[in-house]
């Protein structure tokens, strides 16, 4: 069984900024990404630093179309570019999940109960064939 996804075109030339991103985490994305890396939540897989349209966000499912972003000191001046930028991509059906980085340093066990209770509000019911039947 094939699952749809939702497919957000990007901006090119963001590739290269999304890999510098990448090799360049901070250390809240570094402690996320080693608990949601490789379908360990809940068996959906996040990428990180993707970009989407114009913007890049820092983890990104499509299967739940969330994005997971973490705000630290550098987001601070940037309020009103990340409410443009989220208000862009809610616009094409992504939702967010937002979270500081002294919380995801400090209260990991928030952060992940958190996004698990998110996805368990939020995902939707797998497809069941129809049983027996003529």
């Amino acid at each position: 069984m094939s699952t749809k996804r939702n497919i957000i075109s990007y901006n090119r030339h963001l590739k290269q900024r999304a890999r510098d991103l990448r090799n360049n985490s901070t250390l809240a994305e570094v402690l996320l990404w080693n608990q949601i890396k490789g379908r360990r939540m809940q068996g959906y897989q996040f990428l990180r630093q993707k970009p989407l349209d114009n913007y890049i966000v820092d983890f990104f499912c499509y299967e739940l179309m969330l994005a997971i972003e973490i705000d630290g000191e550098s987001h601070v001046e940037k309020v009103s570019y990340g409410e443009k930028r989220q208000r862009r991509l809610e616009a094409l059906g992504v939702r967010f999940l937002r979270f500081y980085d002294r919380d995801v340093k400090t209260n990991m066990d928030g952060v992940l109960k958190r996004i698990y209770s998110w996805i368990e509000e939020n995902k939707t019911p797998p497809l069941v064939p129809p049983q027996g039947g003529n």
